[in-house]
């Protein structure tokens, strides 16, 4: 009768009805995946240095946990616990677990099996598991886990299946092309052996921040694919994008394979928003613009902010911000934010409004304008912290899914649009770039950096019908050590900006010191605002 009832709801969640009243059965959901999931190269005492989930190094007492992790070794919980990191690290269960239980009443528990460099085609495989033989070994801990809960009298229903993996399939000849088939099959398991033939499932995706998403581009784009389309055939299976998460910073050029600490709790939060959102629950913040901040017929200039990284503010947290965090309602703000992960509706005022409390240079950068220049301003700012340069470009890469440029250029036409519709005069007083961080540091990458800009500005002045339009590009000092010093990239830009008298290039050199390679923090981030704005003001900082 559970399995009968839990499927019931669960189909009901997935034709958008909410009407579950029962607070009191317990959601178990099942998480596994490879070693994106389990968490390496996560750390505990790191969680302390992110703001937004600050705590989540400590027990969750209401929260059930019960895990299997590593390879050879394996780690085990050994019935139920409460949900917390293990030995120094931990997956996306914390976040999950901490946003899930903050907006629902009924309590939860997660069963996580994951092991780091495991396939979907061998180790997971339902019908003739190898290797670690992962799938019959997750099932035992699955049923096991739950038969616990029997004996304990606990009323339960298992709500969903948390999926990360493919990063190793895409390197087998034999496994990359079937990953489709494969996944379809594991999904089908799952369902026939648990008797839980509507079980929802959330497939999250392979970041693409990381050092795969430019030497594996094409690996990475048949997972993708593979994913997307399972996800496309069965209404009960959700793609969660999390291209645009943090990713650990390695060391050398800074570039890494795993999320690490700020990306897990971050991939946390993407999978528990999808779920919430089967119960029709939206957990974002309403940020409405409620008073036109603009005279009717005035003249408005729009700065369109662009990047990566730090133009996202992958590491700028509105809890740092002090008094200074608050909106601007003087200033009209429109964003697109991770590939379109989260966009404005419509028009809001100027303040943090990043995905995790997060915010990039535009508000320090608006502060210098207020400070130097007269009249209306508005801002408008895309990003996609999950692309590199070559995304950029007019042509794009073999990466389809990851081609922003049409987007990019849409974007703008639409709040010229939406201004001119108001009734405003607009001048486009340019575009403010922030050069790719990961480009900076793969040298494949960094020689062709700024011959892929270079074709970026120029189709955007011929697609906008503005051939002296200005674009002003901001670079950070670029890592220096082997494999990359030969590679100029600073003199690469500093040639365009000499053919070039609408291509303003500034060395964001001045930067204050930052504790990681590649990525800003708070105090980097608002210093970059300043530095862009310099560039419109034609004041140059130091170098």
């Amino acid at each position: 009768m559970r399995n009968i009832l839990g499927a019931v709801f669960l189909l009901l969640s997935a034709l958008g009805c909410s009407a579950d009243t029962d607070t009191h059965t317990l959601r178990v959901f099942i998480f596994a995946g490879q070693s994106n999931m389990e968490g390496t190269h996560s750390k505990v005492h790191d969680i302390r240095r992110f703001p937004p989930f600050a705590g989540l190094d400590r027990p969750q007492p209401k929260v059930l946990f019960s895990y299997k992790l590593g390879r050879e070794n394996m780690e085990k919980s050994n019935s139920w616990i409460p949900m917390q990191p293990t030995r120094d690290c931990f997956g996306p269960e914390l976040s999950f677990a901490q946003k899930v239980s903050q907006n629902i009443k009924a309590p939860i528990a997660v069963i996580k099996v994951a092991s780091g460099g495991t396939t979907l085609g061998k180790d997971w495989n339902p019908e003739i598991p190898d290797g670690f033989k992962l799938y019959p070994l997750a099932l035992e801990h699955v049923r096991a886990s739950l038969v616990d809960l029997d004996r304990r009298k606990i009323a339960y229903r298992i709500e969903g299946f948390v999926w990360h993996q493919g990063e190793n399939d895409m390197f087998d000849k034999a496994f990359k092309p079937a990953y489709e088939a494969n996944l379809k099959n594991f999904i089908s398991c799952w369902r026939r052996d648990l008797k839980l033939p509507s079980l929802r499932f959330y497939i999250g995706e392979l970041c693409t921040k990381t050092i795969w998403g430019m030497d594996n581009r094409e690996n990475m784009l048949a997972i993708r694919t593979a994913q997307k389309a399972v996800a496309d055939a069965d209404p009960l299976v959700d793609y969660v994008p999390t291209a645009h998460d943090a990713v650990e910073i390695g060391s050398e050029a800074g570039l890494h394979y795993h999320y690490g600490t700020l990306g897990q709790l971050e991939h946390g939060v993407n999978h528990a928003d999808a779920y919430l959102r089967t119960l029709g629950i939206e957990t974002g913040t309403e940020r409405p613009l409620k008073v036109w901040p603009y005279a009717k017929g005035s003249a408005v200039k729009l700065f369109v902010l662009a990047g990566h990284r730090n133009m996202e503010g992958e590491r700028a947290f509105r809890q740092e911000m002090g008094a200074d965090g608050g909106d601007d309602t003087t200033i009209a703000f429109r964003y697109s934010l991770g590939g379109g992960f989260k966009t404005s509706n419509g028009w809001e005022p100027l303040g943090p409004a990043g995905a995790y409390d997060t915010f990039g240079p535009e508000l320090s950068f608006a502060k210098t304008l207020r400070a130097n220049e007269k009249g209306n301003i508005a801002i408008a700012k895309f990003t996609h912290s999950g692309t590199q340069m070559n995304d950029w470009t007019p042509e794009g890469t073999t990466a389809k899914d990851m081609h922003v440029y049409p987007a990019f250029i849409d974007f703008i036409r639409s709040a010229i649009q939406d201004l001119n519709d108001r009734g405003h005069v607009v001048e486009l007083a340019g575009i403010f770039y922030h050069a790719g961080e990961n480009d900076m540091a793969f040298s494949p990458y960094r020689k062709q950096a700024a011959k892929w800009l270079q074709s970026t500005v120029a189709q955007s002045r011929q697609d906008l019908g503005m051939p002296s339009l200005k674009w002003v590009v901001s670079q950070q000092q670029p890592p220096d050590h082997q494999g990359l010093a030969h590679l100029d990239i600073t003199v690469g830009l500093e040639a365009i900006a000499v053919a070039d008298p609408a291509f303003i290039h500034i060395k964001a050199f001045n930067l204050p010191p930052q504790r990681e390679r590649i990525v800003l923090d708070t105090a980097g981030v608002l210093k970059l605002g300043e530095i862009l704005a310099s560039g419109h003001l034609l004041i140059r900082p130091s170098r």
